[in-house]
């Protein structure tokens, strides 16, 4: 049980840490969206959901399998994710980004506060996961904007995270 646990509680942080940073990205995971048409009217690209803009659930799940081979790689907080169950990590993050971004999906995972309780996670822990996501998100040459949307979307977690 403290496994599971543990398992969502690293699943809502990386979540958590993902919103946290904002940087600069190039190119895209999905296509940019076009430039406004003549006469002030939103082209089709603009008014598409994030989820789209992203690429949809493929684009979001492979952005994530990086990530989190990002953050097994990372010194600083791998020892977070020792008892972790990857494959449900892995799922709670994807349900999370998908629901969270207008996608299809709904997220079934507990509240941020409640699944760090106890864990004790530190500013700089939750800074090195947040860059490992900005690093997977600029791998994939997510657009600054699409990159930005989902940092603000996931951002305000992190007092919930932090220090609990």
């Amino acid at each position: 049980m403290k496994a599971h646990r543990l398992i969502r509680l690293v699943a809502l942080s990386s979540i958590v840490i993902l919103s946290a940073c904002a940087s600069p990205g190039g190119g895209g995971m999905a296509a940019p969206a076009a430039p406004a048409a003549a006469g002030g009217m939103a082209s089709a690209a603009q008014t598409r959901s994030l989820y789209d803009r992203l690429g949809g659930k493929p684009a979001i799940s492979a952005v994530v399998d990086d990530f989190v081979g990002n953050v097994a790689g990372d010194s600083r907080i791998n020892g977070r994710f020792v008892s972790a169950d990857i494959p449900h990590l892995k799922e709670k993050l994807v349900e999370q980004i998908c629901a969270g971004s207008g996608g299809p999906c709904s997220y079934t995972g507990r509240d941020m506060m409640t699944a760090h309780r106890g864990m004790g996670i530190r500013n700089d822990e939750f800074d090195a996961l947040v860059g490992d996501l900005v690093k997977s998100l600029d791998k994939f040459n997510v657009p600054e904007r699409e990159k930005g949307e989902l940092l603000a979307l996931l951002g305000p977690a992190r007092p919930q995270v932090v220090g609990h």
